[in-house]
């Protein structure tokens, strides 16, 4: 864009020595530069347009389109999962899984409505002492490994893709369970996303990570009360590593399903309460805080 200064010495011709000149309100180089200024918004404003908002609100569109019965996902169906998750092969239940698909059901929906809630479920009888770590820990293997086989099978469809954006997802230190990590790293990358994922790293690990790479999101799982006490100081030193001056961050997990605003109060810039909602809230939370070429 040209400068005022160059405006102003074309408009005015040249100046005293050691005067300062000021524009009038009615002058020709003013009404240049304010002309060039709109000229430059309305070029900006058009890129954010057809790059940013016109793909994003295609795939809401798509991912809002009414289901039929059956390509939804019934309540009885996680509570079904569950057990057979306890009693059977992955083979088996990978069976299971692609006779669902089968009816028309989207993978996203798979993952979002049937195979997060039946591993929170899965979490819930752990805790209520109904199963061992052993065997919550073999049921949660093989819902992994089933989400590993389908998501090779089903490639994401990248004509639908929006611009790429690089997402880094982990468990908090020491978490034993990544099983709703997994399902959110695939919903993003699905929708476009480079993603990136660490299972209970050490802190030093988590940290160096991001100030080593580029990303626009981070988003941390916590799956136990206990990880809340120290996660404001990782995400204080997340922001202090990161390549990324405007890096967003992102918590979810049980607690904050429960009290959405703890994620503000720990210092973070967003929750969502399942892995399609996260895509949607982390594209528009990156979308503000980029803004129009301010990525390098």
């Amino acid at each position: 864009m040209a400068s005022l200064a160059r405006i102003e010495d074309k408009a005015a011709g040249p100046r005293a020595p050691g005067r300062a000149q000021r524009l009038r309100a009615d002058s020709p180089g003013l009404a240049t530069f304010r002309a060039l200024a709109t000229a430059d918004f309305e070029r900006s404003l058009s890129r954010l347009i057809e790059s940013e908002i016109i793909p994003r609100l295609m795939v809401v569109h798509a991912a809002n389109a009414p289901l039929t019965a059956s390509q939804a996902i019934a309540a009885e169906e996680v509570t079904a999962l569950a057990p057979l998750a306890l009693e059977v092969e992955a083979d088996a239940l990978l069976a299971h899984v692609e006779a669902i698909l089968g009816r028309g059901v989207t993978l996203d929906t798979l993952m979002v409505d049937l195979l997060a809630p039946t591993a929170r479920l899965l979490g819930e009888w752990w805790e209520s002492d109904r199963l061992d770590f052993v065997d919550v820990t073999m049921a949660l293997w093989r819902l992994q490994e089933v989400v590993h086989e389908v998501t090779t099978r089903w490639p994401p469809d990248r004509a639908c893709a929006t611009p790429a954006r690089c997402a880094l997802f982990a468990t908090m230190p020491d978490d034993q369970h990544s099983f709703g990590t997994l399902v959110v790293e695939e919903v993003f990358r699905r929708g476009g996303w480079t993603t990136d994922r660490m299972a209970g790293p050490p802190a030093g690990e988590l940290v160096a990570r991001v100030g080593r790479n580029w990303f626009d999101l981070v988003g941390l799982t916590v799956s136990c009360d206990a990880h809340i006490a120290p996660l404001t100081s990782v995400i204080v030193a997340l922001r202090n590593v990161s390549r990324n001056p405007r890096l967003c961050i992102m918590v979810g997990g049980r607690v904050f399903s429960a009290d959405p605003q703890l994620a503000i109060r720990v210092g973070a810039d967003g929750t969502a309460g399942d892995a399609r909602r996260a895509l949607k809230v982390a594209d528009s939370l990156v979308l503000v805080r980029e803004g129009v070429g301010l990525r390098p």
